[in-house]
Formats: structure tokens, C-alpha cells, sequence
């Protein structure tokens, strides 16, 4: 039986996403595995993988809001904006010169929609190529500016003053297409120091947090496929939170035979149709300027 669900892994550092796609193909025994999204090799944490007929649902829980818990360091900039690049401005820091307060007033002023100019060393596509293409060869293009959306913005630790430098943690929930490795480049301009982003993990991406987790190494401890299906979430875990309609057993059976539904009482773009037994049954998506919605992606197939 093909394996179908999303297993919430907690993805270790120093692996892409698509190494371990590679390698949870061998473990689950299927083709059908694919990745919610890229995390950068050197971040760890939640990484929701969809398996089988749940793949067609990774595009939909990549844009998914995330959550993370980073460091940001300030007192020098690198080429990455992370602590994996090259030192390319150092500005040292003071004991005290910066002040809680101070922290404070720019967390809040980032909090809600912002302007971010994505890193050289990302996948974002300028002209066909990616980002970090442009920077290897040490070319620069104009990047593209973007809006992105910071929900919570919250410093986690204390400001810890060493070496020249200033360090702190912060708790993060963000929308789709943010770079937290930005945001700590953008506090460190607002203090008027170089600064980077130290460390990052994330702890959410959407209905799956840091506690649903498994890892590489505890799903290798098992012996067979069975086993490791008791971390797989179902489709109905990952969905729950998503805008919802609920039909009778005449516009149910019409849902599973892939028709269009008219007049649709819900303002939401995308949404999971549900019959009266609470069983998701497709995601539709209202079609522009219409009260008519066609179906996007099966859930229930006979």
C-alpha cells in the first residue's frame, strides 16, 4: 500500500531538503515524496514532507505560515548573512550601547507587513537564475523587493554583550517568502551595526509544530515501512485550520465526481470542501470575479 500523509521531520543541519527527500524515498519505499519547501543546509527543524497523493498538497503548505527561533548577532555582516559566510564588515559593539528599549521599538516597528530585499545567497529567480548563481560568480543584478508579512516579532533572551559583539535570541512567526537571515541584517541597519543571523531553527510551518517531529536517525532505527508510518501525519491533521465547507450527501458525491460547485457561501479563495461525516474530501479554488469554484486537488479518492 503507497505510503500517503506528511511526515513532519525534523531536518538535521547539514543536509538539503532534497537529500532528504532522496533519503526518505529509500525509507518509505515510493517515488511519491516531495518537500514543502526549501530550508537552507545549515538550519534545522520542521520540514514537512508529503508522501504520495499528499504531494499534490506541497505547494499549498509551502505557503503556510512559519514560525522560527534564531540568534541575531550584531557587530559584523557576512556574504551570506549567516554565520556560514564570509566577513565582510565589522562594526564592534560597545558593552550597553544598545538597550533593551531600543530592541524593542524595532521589533515593533517590524511587526506586520515590511519591504524585504531578498539575500544574494537564496533561490530567488532574477532572469532565469537563481540568486545565489549570480553570487558565486560574483556578478550583481538588481533584486527584486518584496512584501512579506511578520506576525510576531519577540526577543526570547537577554542582550548578552562579549567580544565586541551583542548577541540575542528572538521568537518569530512570519508568512510565506520571508528571510529571517534579512531581518537580522535589517535590525542590525536600524541600530546602525553590521549584523548577521547566528543560528535559526524552525519551530512551525503551519498545523505542524516542533513537538510532531521525528528524525532521520529514529526513523533508520526502524526496520520496516510500518514502523515509520506512525510519525506520518494524515491529510486531515495538516488541513485543519484551513478555510472550510461543509456540503450534504447530493453535493458530496458531485465533489468526488470533480464538479464545479455554484454559489459559494465562503469569501476564501482556496478552500477544503468536508462532507457530514467531518471527511475532507478535495480543495477547491473560487474562480476569479465568480461565485463558482472548480476543484484543485482531490483528497478522496474511491
Amino acid at each position: 500500500m503507497e505510503p500517503i500523509g506528511v511526515l513532519p521531520l525534523d531536518k538535521p543541519a547539514g543536509m538539503t531538503s532534497h537529500d532528504c527527500v532522496f533519503r526518505l524515498r529509500r525509507l518509505f519505499q515510493t517515488k511519491k515524496v516531495g518537500h514543502t519547501g526549501t530550508l537552507d543546509p545549515e538550519v534545522t527543524g520542521v520540514l514537512p514532507i508529503c508522501l504520495g497523493r499528499a504531494t499534490k498538497l506541497a505547494r499549498f503548505i509551502t505557503d503556510e505560515g512559519k514560525r522560527y527561533a534564531a540568534e541575531v548577532t550584531i557587530g559584523f555582516a557576512t556574504t551570506t548573512e549567516d554565520a556560514h559566510g564570509e566577513t565582510v564588515r565589522e562594526t564592534p559593539v560597545e558593552p550597553g550601547s544598545i538597550t533593551e528599549e531600543v530592541i524593542a521599538d524595532i521589533l515593533s516597528a517590524l511587526t506586520g507587513e515590511i519591504e524585504q530585499t531578498p539575500p544574494y545567497y537564496s533561490a530567488v529567480k532574477v532572469n532565469g537564475k537563481k540568486l545565489y548563481e549570480y553570487a558565486r560568480k560574483g556578478i550583481e543584478v538588481e533584486r527584486p523587493t518584496r512584501i512579506v508579512r511578520i506576525d510576531r516579532l519577540e526577543r526570547t533572551s537577554d542582550l548578552v554583550f562579549e567580544d565586541g559583539l551583542c548577541r540575542f535570541r528572538l521568537d518569530i512567526a512570519c508568512g510565506k517568502g520571508t528571510y529571517i537571515r534579512t531581518l537580522a541584517v535589517e535590525i542590525g541597519e536600524r541600530l546602525g551595526y553590521a549584523a548577521h543571523m547566528s543560528d535559526l531553527r524552525r519551530t512551525g510551518s503551519g498545523a505542524i509544530a516542533e513537538t510532531d517531529t521525528v528524525t532521520l536517525e529514529t526513523l533508520e532505527s526502524y526496520e520496516t515501512v510500518e514502523e515509520r508510518m506512525q510519525h506520518v501525519l494524515p491529510i486531515e491533521h495538516v488541513i485543519q485550520k484551513w478555510p472550510r465547507l461543509t456540503v450534504d450527501a447530493a453535493t458530496a458525491q458531485r465533489v468526488l465526481n470533480g464538479a464545479k460547485l455554484t454559489s459559494i457561501p465562503v469569501e476564501f479563495e482556496l478552500f477544503t470542501v468536508y462532507n457530514e461525516e467531518d471527511v475532507p474530501l478535495a480543495l477547491y479554488r473560487r474562480l476569479p470575479e465568480e461565485q463558482v469554484a472548480r476543484v484543485e486537488v482531490m483528497l478522496q479518492i474511491d
